[in-house]
């Protein structure tokens, strides 16, 4: 998709989601033809003509100054991921270079290693933009293993196992949450790195192949993910719900590392433990031999 569709579907769908009431407008009359502001709203409050208006929202953003973005960031009232891709969307129109770049390349080095591996009482991993899990501490190995279809395999992409593995819809137990939270951040991730190949061709294979990504992509939805909750369905500890923290590696750009925790003396503490125990057993247990049954289920 070229990026001029992609900021006229954008720019869209945040007009679409605001009604006048929300941006102090008065509603004249009952029938209006189109959900949200108009484009003669969008342009009167972002104090800019209507033609200059349409003329961005059809995907002419190159020219646009800072203070016109702000002033349409503003008028749409959009939230701080969406404003960030607003500009990312802009540079990319204008073939200016995108955010956060030069990215890492290369191996992670040993030290990054280290201390994802000192972290032993919480699961941890380390990706990239495009959602590739680079490394992994132990629990975050184990946290994570019904999605590794070969238990040998280094890395995995979380959305591409999300959608195409036969596990992964039950391995998300809150599934439209996580659906549109993992669609988001590749979004995102494709404002940010417009040229990035290995990220188009993996957001052109899911939607070719799941009906369910290409919806939530249409959505144009974008989001920051720092720092939140999340629920899992573990093959060997049933659900858990953990707290996690998401936390940019600023000498490896692009890359974050997210860590998943639970409170002391809560149910999900005590999943945690166990599943501990589980990936012990594991890596003890000799190559080939199959797995044992379930140990618990909440």
């Amino acid at each position: 998709m070229s990026t001029e569709s992609d900021i006229r579907e954008f720019l869209a769908s945040r007009r679409a989601k605001i009604t006048p009431q929300q941006a102090g407008l008065p509603a004249y009359g009952g029938n209006r033809r189109v959900p949200g502001l108009r484009r003669e709203e969008v342009a009167l409050l972002a104090g800019v003509s209507i033609d200059y208006y349409v003329r961005l929202e059809r995907g002419h953003l190159s020219g646009a100054s800072e203070e016109v973005l702000d002033a349409l960031a503003n008028a749409l009232q959009l939230d701080d991921a969406e404003r960030a891709h607003l500009y990312d969307l802009a540079r990319a129109a204008a073939k200016r270079p995108a955010r956060r770049t030069p990215r890492a390349r290369g191996p992670l080095p040993d030290s990054v290693l280290r201390v994802l591996r000192s972290m032993t009482d919480c699961p941890a991993f380390i990706r990239n933009g495009r959602l590739d899990v680079l490394a992994t501490n132990a629990l975050g190995r184990a946290l994570y293993a019904p999605l590794f279809p070969d238990p040998a395999a280094r890395t995995v992409n979380i959305a591409r196992a999300q959608f195409l593995s036969p596990g992964g819809r039950d391995f998300f137990p809150h599934w439209e949450e996580s659906v549109n939270t993992t669609v988001a951040l590749l979004r995102t991730e494709a404002g940010r790195a417009p040229n990035d190949t290995d990220l188009t061709g993996l957001i052109g294979e899911l939607v070719t192949r799941s009906e369910e990504f290409r919806t939530a992509w249409a959505k144009h939805n974008v989001r920051l993910h720092h720092t939140g909750r999340k629920s899992f369905r573990h093959p060997a500890v049933g659900v858990l719900t953990l707290d996690f923290d998401a936390m940019e590696l600023p000498a490896q750009p692009g890359l974050t590392l997210t860590a998943y925790s639970a409170a002391p003396g809560t149910p999900d503490h005590d999943a945690l433990q166990l599943l501990a125990a589980w990936a012990a057993t594991e890596a003890d247990r000799p190559t080939g031999q199959p797995a044992s049954p379930h140990q618990q289920h909440r």
